[in-house]
C-alpha cells in the first residue's frame, strides 16, 4: 500500500506541530510506522491523501454513529452557516438542545453546553466540589476523562495513598486531591472512602471504559458505587462522553439501570462538531454561574453550528430506535465472527464487546481492569493493526482503545472486516 504522501506530510508536520499531531494517539507511536493522513470520508469509508480507501472502525472516536458525512447533518450545518458561525450570545437551538437532552436522559434535569469532553469533566468536578464543600475526588485506573490536571494522575502505592502526577506540569498539590482505585473493585473504593471520611466530593468513571480498550463493568459494580456515594454524600459522575447516546438512547446509564448525580457528554451530541456538555440534578447544577457561585464560561459554548449538527443527530436517534437494534446486530455479528475465527485458528485472545463498542485484546486472560489490559501483547497488536490496515481496515492505532461502529456498516462491510481479521491473524502468527 502506497502512503508516500502521508509520510511526507508527517515529516513536514513534525517541524511545526509537537510530535507531528494534534492528539498523541494519532502519531502511531503505539503501533509503529507513519500515520495515514485522512482527506475525506463518506459512510463507512475514509480516504487518505494517497487515495487509499479503508473501512473504518473509529468513526472519529465515536461521534459518527450514522457514518461519515451523513446527509441530514450536512444539510443542518449548511443551513446554519448561512446565519454566521458564532454569536457569543444565547440562541434558540441551545434551549432546544438542552430540552432534548433532558428528555432523553432522565437523570439530567439541567445541562450546560461546553466545547469538549475535557471541559465537561473539568466543570463537573468543579461543581461537585462547590456543591459538597469537599476537595478530593476518586477516579479509576485506566479511565480517561480528558487532559485536565485532576485526571492525569497515576495510581499510588496502595489503596489509601494519594496519587502522583502522571504528566509533567501537574502539581503534587493537585495530585494530593485525586485518589485512584482499580476498576471493578468495590472494596478498594470502600477502603478509600473509609480513609478519607467527609473529604471526597466526587467519584467519576466511564461506565463502560473505552480508554484502556473496551472494558465492561462487572455485575453489581455500578450499583455498588451508587450505594457508597449515597451513604457518604459523594457526587457520582458518569463520564458518558463515549457511551452517551451510543449504547442506548439514554446512554450506559439506561442500559445498566444506574442513576448518576452528574453526567458528562460529548462526541455524538455534536454530530461530529466540537462539543461537550455536563448536566444532572437541578440542585447541583443550580450552583453553576450565573445561577450560583461556581464559575464556568466559554465564548464558543453552544456554538450555533455545533448545536445545529447535534440537534439533528439527537432528533434522529430519538425518533429512530431501530438505530440501536442495527448497532447491536452489527456488534454481535463482528464479535461472533471474530470468536469463530479465533476458535478455528486455535487462539484464545480476549474480545470485549457491548453494542457498537469492542476491543480485541492480545491476551488470553479476561480483561476487567487496567492491569489485565496491560497484560496484552502490545508488539503483536501493532503487527495486527498494520496487517488490517494493509487489507483496507482502519482501526484505532492502540491496543488501549475501543472501536466504534456506525449504522453505515452493511453486511458486506462486516464480512470484509471478518475476512481481513482472519487473514491478518494468520499472517502475524504464521498459521
Amino acid at each position: 500500500m502506497n502512503i508516500s504522501t502521508s509520510r511526507a506530510l508527517f515529516e513536514k508536520a513534525q517541524h511545526f506541530i509537537p510530535g507531528g499531531v494534534n492528539s498523541p494517539v494519532r502519531a502511531f507511536r503505539a503501533v509503529g510506522g507513519s500515520p495515514v493522513f485522512i482527506k475525506s470520508a463518506k459512510g463507512p469509508y475514509v480516504y487518505d491523501e494517497d487515495d487509499n480507501e479503508y473501512i473504518e472502525l473509529i468513526n472519529s472516536w465515536g461521534p459518527m454513529i450514522l457514518g461519515h458525512a451523513n446527509e441530514l447533518i450536512q444539510k443542518a450545518v449548511a443551513d446554519a452557516i448561512q446565519h454566521s458561525f458564532s454569536f457569543g450570545a444565547p440562541t434558540r437551538r441551545e434551549v432546544e438542545m438542552a430540552e432534548l437532552i433532558v428528555s432523553m436522559v432522565p437523570s439530567i434535569e439541567k445541562v450546560r453546553m461546553v466545547n469538549s469532553g475535557t471541559e465537561a469533566t473539568m466543570s463537573a468536578i468543579r461543581v461537585a466540589r462547590g456543591f459538597t464543600g469537599r476537595d478530593k475526588i476518586i477516579k479509576f485506573e485506566g479511565c480517561y476523562h480528558g487532559h485536565g490536571d485532576s485526571f492525569l494522575i497515576a495510581a499510588g502505592s496502595g489503596a489509601v495513598t494519594f496519587g502522583t502526577p502522571d504528566s509533567p506540569g501537574v502539581t503534587k498539590g493537585v495530585a494530593n486531591d485525586t485518589l485512584t482505585a482499580p476498576f471493578n473493585d468495590l472494596q478498594a473504593v470502600q477502603t478509600l472512602v473509609d480513609a478519607n471520611k467527609n473529604a471526597i466530593a466526587a467519584l467519576i468513571l466511564e461506565p463502560v471504559v473505552g480508554n484502556m480498550g473496551c472494558v465492561l463493568p462487572e455485575d453489581g459494580f455500578l450499583q455498588g458505587l451508587r450505594k457508597i456515594c449515597d451513604e457518604e454524600g459523594i457526587v457520582l459522575i458518569l463520564d458518558e462522553v463515549m457511551t452517551g447516546f451510543r449504547l442506548a438512547k439514554g446512554g450506559a446509564q439506561e442500559r445498566f439501570n444506574i442513576t448518576p448525580d452528574l453526567t458528562t457528554l460529548g462526541k455524538i451530541i455534536g454530530g461530529g462538531m466540537p462539543v461537550g456538555a455536563y448536566g444532572g440534578r437541578a440542585d447541583i447544577m443550580n450552583k453553576v454561574s450565573p445561577a450560583g457561585p461556581v464559575y464556568q464560561a466559554g465564548t464558543l459554548s453552544g456554538n450555533p453550528i455545533a448545536m445545529a449538527a447535534g440537534l439533528t443527530m439527537l432528533h434522529y436517534l430519538n425518533d429512530h430506535p431501530e438505530v440501536y437494534t442495527q448497532l447491536e446486530e452489527s456488534g454481535s455479528k463482528l464479535a461472533n465472527g471474530f470468536r469463530n475465527s479465533m476458535q478455528k485458528l486455535g487462539l484464545n485472545y480476549t474480545l470485549n464487546q457491548i453494542g457498537s463498542m469492542y476491543t480485541l485484546f492480545f491476551t488470553e486472560q479476561p480483561v476487567t481492569d487496567f492491569p489485565s489490559a496491560k497484560a496484552s501483547d502490545l508488539p503483536l497488536f501493532g503487527k495486527y493493526f498494520h496487517a488490517m490496515l494493509d487489507r483496507g481496515i482502519y482501526m484505532g492505532p492502540s491496543q488501549f482503545e475501543s472501536m466504534f461502529l456506525s449504522t453505515a456498516l452493511e453486511d458486506k462491510h462486516i464480512q470484509k472486516i471478518l475476512t481481513a481479521n482472519e487473514e491478518s491473524l494468520k499472517q502475524i502468527l504464521s498459521l
